[in-house]
């Protein structure tokens, strides 16, 4: 039987004819994929997780920036599927859920009178998306909005985005003034967001556009070596590279086929554990891709300096340590006190709940 991959075996790793970016602009590339139909991608947990999440990683190789556009779209479209929303047709969507150094957006008042106010920190798309569904906190719980972006009081804070990796994905703080919030526009009840079993499938699909913005980085590699007479030190870092590549590769769609055979187990540990083996991955790559293709490749032209600079920030969804630990709580089980472990799962919850990880990259 033939192992299952993320990867298209027409962008495999170590092959010259995968397509080049399309022209325009990050803009202007997603509403193109919105106009084509790409970016209606099969449901998370309905049978076709793998091939959601494959597109996920083909677009991450492509351009990590847009890909990060198409995720949060394609996400917000699962959400409303667990609503029991409907999407505006024609619309491009966000998730902006960011509360980070004490930011985050805050609903008000009550039925017929409600109001979002407060700054959301990271929004990507802030200037180009139609709708974002907004996390903000209220005296029920936390509630998730459907806010319509051309609003008057919904207001892009300048350029808070000033680091040039990621900055393609117009990433920037995002002010609500006042915006009315009519019933209909909430969805779920409180903690709908994070309750929801595609919470964690959602995280983990993040991780596949992590692990295609890194094979997208040993492509540009690559393609230097092809081009000189590489050394043993340079094959050696292309094979580890191809190799903790596959691995994650062959990880990501196990876990969305697990996902797929029981959409109602609870996949909370396979999906930490998905994250933390792209997060991974992204670590070696950033560390060898450089050393491998030397400074020449980094200096003059090309897209592997902004690769890499892309890939090193939106991988810092992932906490590290802190997202390790709460994986082994996962592991150890009953072996640790309730209480330590129960801290854990919600900070664990919370770091997976914001959009940028507590201010680390765009979510």
């Amino acid at each position: 039987m033939e192992m299952s991959t993320l990867m298209d075996p027409a962008l495999a790793l170590l092959d010259p004819t995968a397509p080049p970016p399309s022209p325009g602009t990050v803009a202007e590339r997603l509403r193109g994929l919105l106009t084509g139909g790409s970016l209606d991608l099969p449901l998370p947990g309905h049978g076709d997780t793998p091939g959601r999440w494959a597109a996920l990683a083909r677009w991450g190789r492509d351009d990590l920036p847009l890909a990060r556009l198409a995720e949060g779209h394609t996400d917000a479209l699962a959400i409303l599927d667990d609503a029991g929303a409907v999407a505006e047709p024609g619309a491009l969507y966000g998730v902006w859920a960011a509360r980070s150094g004490g930011t985050g957006a805050e609903l008000t008042g009550g039925a017929g009178a409600r109001m979002l106010r407060g700054t959301v920190r990271f929004c990507s798309g802030a200037h180009d998306l139609d709708r974002a569904l907004v996390v903000a906190s209220s005296p029920w719980g936390m509630r998730l909005v459907d806010v319509h972006l051309d609003d008057p009081g919904v207001r892009p804070a300048g350029d808070s985005w000033t680091t040039v990796g990621m900055r393609a994905s117009d990433t920037q703080d995002v002010e609500f003034h006042g915006v009315g919030v009519p019933d209909d526009a909430l969805l779920g009840d409180p903690g709908f967001y994070t309750a929801r079993p595609g919470f964690w499938w959602g995280g983990a699909g993040v991780a596949a556009v992590w692990l295609g913005g890194a094979a997208g980085v040993v492509d540009d590699v690559v393609a230097t070596l092809r081009a000189g007479e590489p050394d043993p030190h340079q094959l050696a870092h292309v094979g580890a590279l191809h190799t903790t590549l596959r691995a994650t590769d062959a990880l990501l769609a196990r876990t969305a086929e697990q996902i797929d055979a029981d959409p109602k187990a609870d996949h909370r540990t396979a999906a930490w554990t998905a994250r933390a083996a792209a997060e991974r991955t992204c670590r070696t790559v950033l560390d060898l891709a450089p050393r491998t293709a030397g400074v020449a490749a980094l200096s003059r032209g090309g897209t592997l300096a902004q690769r890499l600079a892309d890939l090193g920030m939106y991988v810092r969804q992932h906490h590290g340590e802190r997202d390790l630990a709460a994986l082994g709580t996962e592991v150890l089980g009953t072996g640790v006190r309730a209480t330590e472990t129960r801290d854990v799962e919600i900070r664990a919850t919370e770091i997976l709940a914001t959009e940028i990880r507590d201010g680390e990259g765009p979510r």
